[in-house]
């Protein structure tokens, strides 16, 4: 048997410039899957809670496995919600406004990207400060001009905005697409208005095929944020769209109008049970994200890397 010795056995431990140790690898797992519980802890909790019974839920010994699976929490929370209406409006509330954002977001990128503007710094740092604002802080005044518009109540309170460059953190956007055409070479376009191309030709055919992943990401990103918004759509939406997040939050008043519950035998059963039917609600909410995250997952991590984004 070959002898291993102290050189070999530190490198095997704690590993060189080409391998890594067992024991940085030990450390990395345990840290990942640390990190990958926080996470995943209050997804599987809801999972669990919205499959178990009134019985399991009341008893404090069943824990993680239910003696029992139920699909009636979520059957009651798809009546409650009013799930496929709810998830069509929710559908239009964060598809075209994003669309619409990321569209726009480009358009305005290109331009301080690729042109000299009267001012540039000056709108640049007006950006800055749009994007530091609070939009809660504007919403009143806000509210009070799509009033005298007449856009309140409809999808033209988000299209605006979104049209003009103040969306739901649509600087952000405008950013990325600035950092992915400045780092265009000059000479490429150049290059292409010499064979006599004009300015939108360049913008269509060279900006925005190299630009995809900032296209992508942004759409991504820009969806997941118009879904779970709640304060500003019920504002300007008001009562013509309900989204599956607005409808959580009058959740537990619609349940106990749809079903009473007073004459359960055992005190406290009430609340008990509206959790569960309460975490399968948040499930449903959720649920479209998760396969649109999973489908789209490849070409998010990719486009990501890609634009350096490290969070946002």
């Amino acid at each position: 048997m070959k002898k291993i010795n102290k050189k070999q056995l530190k490198v095997m431990l704690f590993g060189n410039y080409h391998r890594s140790g067992i024991v940085n690898m030990v450390f990395t797992y345990c840290l990942l899957i640390g990190i990958s519980f926080i996470f995943l802890y209050p997804l599987l909790q809801m999972l669990v809670k919205s499959l178990m019974g009134l019985e399991d839920l009341i008893d404090s010994t069943v824990l993680w496995i239910p003696t029992k699976l139920t699909v009636t929490n979520f059957q009651k929370a798809i009546a409650t919600l009013k799930f496929w209406p709810s998830l069509w409006d929710t559908f239009l509330v964060a598809t075209i406004p994003s669309l619409i954002a990321v569209v726009s977001s480009a358009f305005i990128g290109y331009g301080f990207a690729r042109h000299q503007i009267p001012g540039k710094s000056v709108w640049m740092a007006l950006l800055l400060v749009v994007f530091l604002v609070p939009s809660v802080l504007i919403s009143i005044p806000t509210y009070l001009t799509y009033q005298k518009l007449g856009i309140l109540d409809s999808l033209w309170s988000l299209i605006y905005p979104a049209l003009t460059g103040f969306g739901l953190r649509q600087v952000i956007f405008i950013l990325l697409f600035y950092q992915f055409f400045k780092a265009i070479p000059h000479e490429l376009t150049e290059s292409a208005e010499i064979d006599g191309a004009t300015s939108i030709q360049v913008y269509i055919k060279i900006a925005v095929p190299m630009s995809i992943p900032a296209f992508l990401i942004s759409f991504l990103y820009s969806f997941v944020w118009y879904w779970n918004e709640t304060t500003l759509t019920k504002m300007y939406l008001q009562t013509k769209y309900t989204t599956l997040p607005m409808a959580l939050i009058d959740f537990k008043t619609l349940y106990e109008t749809l079903y009473r519950t007073e004459n359960l035998g055992l005190a406290g059963a009430s609340d008990v049970f509206n959790q569960g039917v309460l975490f399968a609600g948040t499930l449903l909410s959720i649920f479209p994200l998760l396969i649109m995250y999973f489908i789209c997952q490849k070409w998010f991590i990719e486009s990501a890397d890609r634009s350096g984004i490290t969070g946002l």
